[in-house]
């Protein structure tokens, strides 16, 4: 971090004031794109390792050299630039098991000059249309796989004969295919193309949690600022290690998974996200045995970890090397910190390393952090109050009080601001609006959508701007950013605002048969009016011996004590069922559809009637 003045030093740590604008300390401030980055290292440390992949959360399948990634990459580019012109667009697409080739293949794009497209990888005939929208919105005509994922897509389509014509428009390579067939050209036929930094590195697709998912256009310099404000925050140095599962097709995973360690030249261990949800004490492992200093994920990662651990499995962990362990992506719980910390004390986890931080694709990845190696401030409010957009501070043993984590501040130059989304005016420090950002690491919009580029991109208030409009909830507080909600999953319930994920951590704490993290709570046009409905998974054990009409009573008592809401519908779903994006968020809006739709994966249900106890009744027996 560049040296502050000693007067400065306490502003700069509450946020009162912006880190400098560059980062020169990190010798970096003279590479203009991603494509030099990696040359950089290829041609100063060729044989410090860079990656390495582990398919199934424990054993190593490969990897990668600095020297040995700029080769692949500079070879499929050689190959690429013979057939596609620079511009050109082209899928990604690849099994989580393959991640080292995903890396080639992702940079092989960048030296191409051609603007990667990340794509998760299909799992049923169903979600190939996810894949054939991606293809249809970024008008790309290639897509990059592997040989037995491409043989899994064929086979999708052959079952739904209507995508066969979309899906043969595109020309599909098998990279691993290319590379073993020996038909691709040297490294030495590779061509360096015309990039700066406001070329286009890549369109990275929003994750669908809140609307259909949109190509934000990323350019080499967006990432490299990015890169810079993860740096500067985290403490990276050189002899940091970085655990990653998350995907690599999202921001979370690819920015800081791939990039960021590339960026700190430091190595990193990759793993695929199917071995985390399988054996989530694989996450843990690793970072024991890798000694690593850097992990993370959403909250719902460190929920897992901590329900299953034994005491048998805590001996064998080692984690005092884990000085951050960053959380972000959904919201970040003061429970789930403090009884993960509790529970991996005795391995040498220590609280000051978890990292509560705010971004999203739209930003590249990262918008606010706070400074290591300070706890997070954690803001006690009036839970009653927040619903009327008002931050009233209360005693923890309010009976409406709710624990909010902060998420840090803006830096290197970046601005965050607390707008009313209705007015387009700042709010006060004592209200909750829209949170607005804008920053280097801002995108330049979504590709080929100029009406939803207008309406997220080019904010303005104070005649300042552009600012990009977040669509999330909060409020700054000495400086620090604290997240409420977002806008579109706001219930108007009984005349006042209702935050879902409120009503979905009281409906998960009141029967041991609900699953964690695994609910959803929205609303539906019933009757003439709003009406609430709960969604929610149920422990696998509790499958065969499911008491519904308990689980239903416990839910509408605790949400009628709680909330004072009426509870219109539940349904009960199968374990693994509910609609989640890949970093684990839970998908209000496709869960409403597939109710609405009758698709949900039910295996109990209840419907208030007209012979179903009030809300009245309810709260006479509590």
């Amino acid at each position: 971090m560049p040296e502050v003045p000693s007067q400065h030093s306490d502003f700069l740590t509450r946020g009162l004031i912006n880190a400098p604008a560059s980062a020169p300390a990190y010798g970096l401030d003279k590479i203009p794109t991603l494509v030099h980055l990696l040359r950089d290292r290829a041609q100063t440390r060729p044989e410090q390792s860079a990656y390495t992949f582990l398919p199934d959360g424990e054993t190593p399948s490969g990897s990668l050299t600095y020297g040995q990634l700029d080769h692949q990459a500079r070879s499929l580019a050689a190959y690429l630039q013979s057939i596609y012109p620079p511009g050109s667009r082209a899928l990604i697409v690849y099994p989580y098991t393959t991640g080292l080739e995903f890396i080639a293949t992702f940079f092989g794009c960048l030296y191409a000059g051609i603007t990667a497209v990340t794509c998760n990888p299909p799992h049923s005939s169903k979600e190939i249309d996810k894949i054939l929208d991606r293809i249809t919105s970024s008008g790309t005509r290639i897509a990059l796989t592997h040989q037995a994922l491409l043989g899994q897509l064929q086979g999708f389509i052959t079952k739904r004969r209507e995508l066969a014509k979309a899906f043969n428009q595109v020309t599909w390579i098998a990279t691993d295919t290319l590379m073993s067939s020996g038909v691709l050209p040297p490294g030495e036929a590779w061509t360096e193309p015309e990039i700066t930094p406001e070329t286009l590195a890549f369109l990275q697709y929003t994750s669908g949690s809140t609307g259909t998912p949109k190509g934000v256009q990323v350019s080499h310099g967006n990432v490299l600022h990015n890169s810079a404000l993860i740096h500067h925050c985290f403490g990276h140095h050189a002899k940091s290690q970085g655990v990653i599962w998350l995907p690599l097709f999202h921001d979370m995973g690819l920015i800081g998974g791939v990039i960021q360690p590339l960026y700190g030249a430091f190595p990193v261990t990759l793993m695929s996200p199917v071995a985390l949800i399988q054996k989530p004490m694989r996450w843990l492992q690793a970072i024991s045995k890798y000694r690593a200093t850097t992990s993370g994920g959403p909250n719902f990662a460190y929920d897992l970890a901590c329900r299953q651990a034994t005491p048998d499995l805590l001996n064998t962990l080692d984690l005092s090397a884990w000085d951050l362990a960053f959380s972000g992506a959904e919201p970040v719980r003061a429970e789930t910190l403090e009884r993960f910390a509790q529970t991996f004390a005795p391995c040498g986890f220590r609280p000051e390393a978890f990292y509560p931080c705010y971004g999203m694709a739209e930003a590249t990845l990262f918008m606010a952090g706070g400074l290591k190696p300070e706890l997070a401030p954690v803001q006690v409010v009036d839970g009653g109050m927040l619903e009327q957009n008002q931050v009233v501070e209360v005693a923890s043993e309010h009976p409406k009080a709710r624990s909010l984590v902060s998420c840090g501040q803006g830096w290197l130059g970046d601005e965050i601001r607390i707008v009313d989304p209705e007015q387009f005016t700042p709010c006060p420090e004592n209200q909750v609006g829209e949170i607005w950002f804008r920053g280097s690491g801002m995108g330049s919009g979504y590709w080929n959508q100029a009406e939803e580029t207008a309406r997220m991109f080019q904010g303005y208030v104070d005649g300042q701007g552009p600012f990009l409009r977040t669509g999330d909830l909060g409020f700054l507080r000495n400086g620090e950013l604290y997240i409420t909600g977002r806008i579109k999953d706001m219930m108007i319930l009984w005349g006042r605002n209702r935050y879902p994920q409120d009503i979905e951590t009281t409906v998960e704490q009141c029967h041991s048969a609900l699953r964690s993290g695994c609910g959803a709570a929205f609303s539906i046009e019933a009757d003439g009016e709003e009406r609430l409905v709960i969604v929610h998974e149920v422990e696998r054990q509790m499958l065969k011996r499911l008491n519904i009409q308990e689980i239903v009573a416990a839910m509408r008592q605790a949400v009628a004590e709680q909330h004072t809401v009426e509870i219109y519908g539940i349904v009960l779903i199968k374990t693994g069922s509910i609609p989640k994006t890949s970093s684990g968020k839970i998908q209000r809006r496709a869960c409403r559809t597939q109710f609405l739709q009758g698709e949900l994966h039910r295996v109990g249900e209840w419907q208030l009637s007209q012979d179903s106890s009030s809300l009245v009744d309810l709260a006479n027996q509590i």
